[in-house]
């Protein structure tokens, strides 16, 4: 009818005067409409030359579920008990699994943790998860096997029932950082394997050799154990000790270190980090026993 959407029937009457060089006005008049209608049909949807009938339909369809406002996440959702809107809420949720997964965790597990983040009692069934997320439970249950993996998340039966919860806890950051520092204590160990298997004079060797210093060294840091700052202290404070200069294999022997540990808190503690006076005042003193402690 006049003014109405154009119908499936009127764009194919629309193609098939095209296809007749028919002009705007003609057709227009043939299906009782503006011919303002007629021509803004064909214009968005490729001109006269690549008016396809279907093709325009469909494409008609798509800009009108675009312009259809988004029914809100939970429509029987009101302000929680401290006045926020759930909407609002689960925008940021989503904003943060977004984050998240731009680091590298998947889509969903990042939804699903996102959401246990945000959540008050920072707990939720399968159900609930369902139903905010708007996924299939397969999709939950898979996600929440991925975050267990990674010991970020846990499970809990609620008593008395059989449905569980899925839990994150409020050292779920510092659990994480510890399987993170394991991990790279993992990956230390498998490089210094390797060294012996394939020689440290040989590349390949070298090569995992300067691996395993990086993640030893990165696993250390991130477990609380010994730093660069601290095994140069430690190495000055058994010079300061020593009765005579000492090696730096009676050094690695006293300190029940490994050599290359040694080597790099002399790296650490050597003379680059004095300023060439500093030096020169030194060795000009080096007759003068320094005062013991």
């Amino acid at each position: 009818m006049p003014g109405g959407r154009l119908t499936h029937q009127d764009r194919g009457d629309i193609g098939a005067g095209l296809a007749d060089g028919l002009g705007y006005a003609e057709i227009a008049r043939r299906l009782g409409r503006p011919t303002s209608t007629v021509s803004r049909e064909v214009a968005r949807n490729g001109g006269p030359a690549a008016y396809r009938v279907d093709h325009a339909h469909l494409a008609t369809e798509r800009r009108a579920r675009r312009r259809t406002p988004r029914p809100p996440l939970d429509p029987s959702a009101t302000p929680d008990a401290h006045g926020r809107d759930p909407d609002v809420v689960a925008g940021f949720a989503e904003q943060l699994a977004a984050l998240m997964a731009g680091t590298g965790l998947p889509r969903m597990p990042a939804r699903v943790l996102a959401r246990l983040i945000t959540d008050d009692s920072g707990s939720l069934t399968a159900a609930e998860l369902v139903r905010r997320l708007r996924v299939s439970a397969a999709s939950v249950s898979k996600a929440v096997a991925y975050l267990e993996s990674l010991g970020v998340i846990r499970r809990v039966r609620e008593p008395g029932r059989r449905r569980e919860r899925y839990v994150v806890d409020d050292d779920v950051w510092l659990r994480a950082w510890t399987t993170s520092a394991q991990t790279h204590a993992q990956w230390a160990d498998i490089a210094l394997r390797g060294v012996d298997l394939l020689d440290a004079a040989t590349p390949a060797g070298a090569r995992l050799a300067q691996m395993s210093g990086f993640f030893a060294t990165l696993s250390d840091d991130m477990s609380g154990g010994p730093t660069a700052v601290d095994d140069a202290l430690t190495v000055l404070a058994a010079l300061l000790h020593s009765t005579a200069p000492p090696t730096a294999d009676h050094l690695a022997a006293a300190l029940d270190w490994p050599p290359s540990r040694v080597a790099e808190a002399l790296r650490q503690a050597g003379p680059d980090r004095l300023s060439p006076g500093q030096r020169a005042a030194l060795s000009s003193r080096s007759d003068s026993p320094c005062p013991a402690p």
